[in-house]
């Protein structure tokens, strides 16, 4: 057997009887509970935030449903009165009552979109306010979350 065998024997026989001191096990096991603890404060958090997102696209999602549904409705109601004037001039028996429906209608159209264009600034807003608060409020939790971790 040459030296090299035999140290790698001696020391392998020695590691065998070898003892962990008790103050390395317990540093070891409380790092690992520390590290565990962390995990899953940190698992919770990041399954907060997802919901959290989740609940963000969502309301945001409903925001472009609602603002969609306004869209088209606003829409059907133009076309609407559209086909009504367009009907009446129609049936209209004289030039000067065809200029006079066309010049009523223009000016129903004018209100109706100044009418339209408010409700559309409001209901844009109500919706980004909406959506920005789900956000800081999913923002805030995430970081308070994250606050006690450390």
């Amino acid at each position: 057997m040459n030296d090299f065998t035999r140290q790698a024997q001696d020391i392998f026989a020695a590691a065998k009887e070898a003892r962990i001191p008790e103050n390395v096990q317990a540093f070891a096991e409380e790092s690992v509970a520390k590290s565990r603890d962390a995990y899953a404060k940190i698992n919770a958090a990041t399954q907060d935030s997802v919901k959290a997102v989740e609940e963000i696209v969502l309301a945001a999602q409903a925001g472009a449903k609602s603002f969609g549904e306004k869209f088209l409705h606003t829409a059907a109601v133009n076309a609407e009165a559209a086909f009504d004037a367009a009907e009446a001039i129609a049936k209209a028996k004289t030039l000067p009552e065809v200029a006079r429906l066309q010049a009523d209608y223009l000016k129903q159209q004018l209100a109706a979109a100044s009418s339209q264009t408010k409700e559309f600034f409001e209901l844009s807003s109500k919706i980004s306010r909406q959506t920005l608060e789900s956000l800081n409020s999913a923002a805030s939790k995430t970081f308070e979350q994250l606050k006690k971790v450390g």
